[in-house]
């Protein structure tokens, strides 16, 4: 995977079509204890998501090449595995994808949610040479799915260190993988936030609200060679 210097490119809003009907806000006492929540006020920081989902899906890792190695079994291979583990952690990858592409810190938790229907649908295992892959591609979608904007895949491509084209193919291949059940509803979501903020002493810090909203059948992904100039 190749890592590209700063400021990859300027944002680009892509359109998505006719939306569905206005999402319903979620709002609970739980929700708002863990911040979930539109806040000027608040928007500070480093998510506690990020680290709490990289020591998450670390230990993860670390029991699945354990067991791997312990069984001698074979991983099944996907277009996600690379020939070796990438020199950027985990946390770092997603700290970088949070600042270059500005998404909602929810996308995080319904990325983890994507690549866990993913994994279990193809009987592979989350290790340290199809993470990033696995990564980029969920939160990439995630944000097409949860937020009002958001970038192309040839910008996530820079910033995930793929090429757009490969980026593409393994949206296609994560999404016949989920079956296209890209909705995550209130209570998995809710229950996907306890996990993580069992990881850590705080409450999670993602400032905005999960919306319970559904893909339009005429959303398409808009992929351009390169970004658009700023």
């Amino acid at each position: 995977m190749h890592y590209l210097p700063q400021n990859p490119c300027c944002k680009i809003s892509l359109d998505m079509g006719t939306l569905a009907p206005e999402p319903e806000v979620i709002c609970s006492k739980n929700y708002l204890a863990l911040g979930l929540k539109v806040s000027s006020k608040e928007k500070s920081g480093k998510p506690k998501v990020l680290s709490l989902l990289s020591t998450l899906l670390e230990r993860s890792i670390q029991n699945n090449e354990s067991l791997l190695e312990s069984t001698q079994r074979k991983d099944m291979i996907t277009i996600f595995h690379g020939s070796r583990a990438p020199s950027l952690g985990i946390e770092q990858y997603l700290d970088r994808i949070l600042k270059y592409s500005c998404c909602s810190p929810s996308c995080f938790v319904i990325a983890h949610i994507y690549m866990e229907r993913f994994i279990e649908s193809t009987n592979a295992h989350l290790t340290s040479v199809n993470v990033h892959r696995l990564l980029i591609t969920s939160v990439m979608l995630a944000a097409k799915f949860i937020d009002d904007a958001f970038y192309n895949n040839a910008y996530y491509a820079r910033v995930g260190g793929v090429t757009t084209k490969e980026l593409n193919k393994l949206e296609m291949k994560f999404l016949f993988g989920l079956d296209f059940r890209l909705h995550v509803s209130v209570q998995t979501f809710g229950s996907y936030c306890s996990l993580l903020e069992k990881e850590g002493t705080v409450g999670l810090q993602i400032e905005r609200s999960i919306q319970a909203c559904r893909i339009s059948e005429s959303w398409s992904n808009k992929d351009d060679s390169t970004c658009a100039q700023c």
